[in-house]
């Protein structure tokens, strides 16, 4: 008799434990380690601050890296002074949803693809034993970003090689290297492999933009001749940065992508989504494993 108690209270802890895991999105000690390196400051936050959110919610760990400091993007503010500022800009915005930021000691405007530049981003991947990479792919409209992407596919496969970096553990298992969306064509066009619905959290990316104040409030709006239109009340500032950047958002150009994943019923109603296109290097995106590295997409 003894011995039922016994396994009948094995089993109700064992069945509390698996409810309490799933509940919690992930079992611990399992966490995914998310790695997203961008050029500058806020350009993560931008093309996937949505998905950011949502990793967090379910108990995994997103590290935005910004591999320049951010100082040159500015029509007033000197660089040092630029730089301290857009290093607590991304602070704060990495605070709304709980991600980690680091922000690269290389100036804006001068990164380019060297070898001490691609030892970085090997050691910043093996610290933070990440399971997925996100980056740019290679053609965009700024060198920076041309560049990082160029550095974070230059060290995909190296991060597991021992010798390279040796003073830093290698990873056994290579992570899932992912491009982000971008809107260029030339020599080919972004091609997605997995979208994911953000309207629950499209409030949340828009507060994490809105931390980036010098960015979206005076440089580019000065940049692209829009200053003028800039609102003056901290709310008004809000909408606007919403209406002006909402195409970008929009699961319009993803929708045969959002109905193969979610189904024709949910896939045509989602209004805000992200899109990622698995690089080919590394670990490949499957469908089989898909839902592991994307948990959230039901």
């Amino acid at each position: 008799m003894n011995w039922i108690r016994f396994f009948a209270t094995l089993l109700s802890g064992l069945a509390l434990t698996l409810f309490c895991s799933a509940a919690a999105g992930d079992k611990p000690g399992n966490s995914l380690n998310i790695l997203v390196i961008c050029a500058h400051p806020a350009d993560a936050e931008y093309r996937m601050g949505g998905t950011a959110a949502k990793w967090i919610e379910y108990g995994h760990n997103v590290t935005f890296v910004s591999v320049t400091n951010g100082n040159a993007g500015h029509f007033e503010h000197p660089a040092d002074e630029l730089e301290r500022i857009r290093r607590e800009e991304a602070r704060r915005s990495a605070a709304v949803i709980g991600a980690g930021y680091v922000v690269m000691d290389i100036n804006d405007a001068e990164l380019m693809p060297t070898l001490e530049n691609r030892h970085k981003i090997i050691r910043l991947i093996r610290e933070h034993r990440a399971d997925i990479v996100i980056t740019h792919r290679t053609w965009n409209y700024h060198p920076d970003l041309r560049y990082t992407g160029q550095l974070v596919l230059d060290a995909a496969y190296m991060v597991t090689v021992p010798t390279i970096v040796s003073n830093i553990p290698h990873l056994e298992r290579n992570p899932v290297f992912l491009f982000l969306s971008d809107p260029f064509t030339q020599p080919t066009s972004f091609s997605p492999d997995v979208c994911v619905d953000i309207d629950d959290v499209i409030d949340t990316k828009m507060q994490m933009l809105n931390e980036h104040k010098t960015l979206y409030y005076e440089w580019r709006p000065f940049n692209r001749g829009l200053l003028g239109q800039v609102p003056e009340t901290a709310e008004e500032r809000k909408v606007w940065l919403y209406e002006k950047h909402r195409p970008v958002f929009s699961a319009d150009p993803w929708r045969d992508k959002l109905v193969e994943i979610y189904g024709r019923a949910r896939g045509t109603r989602i209004s805000h989504a992200e899109c990622f296109q698995d690089t080919e290097y590394g670990t490949r995106l499957t469908t089989d494993n898909m839902f592991h590295y994307f948990p959230f997409l039901d």
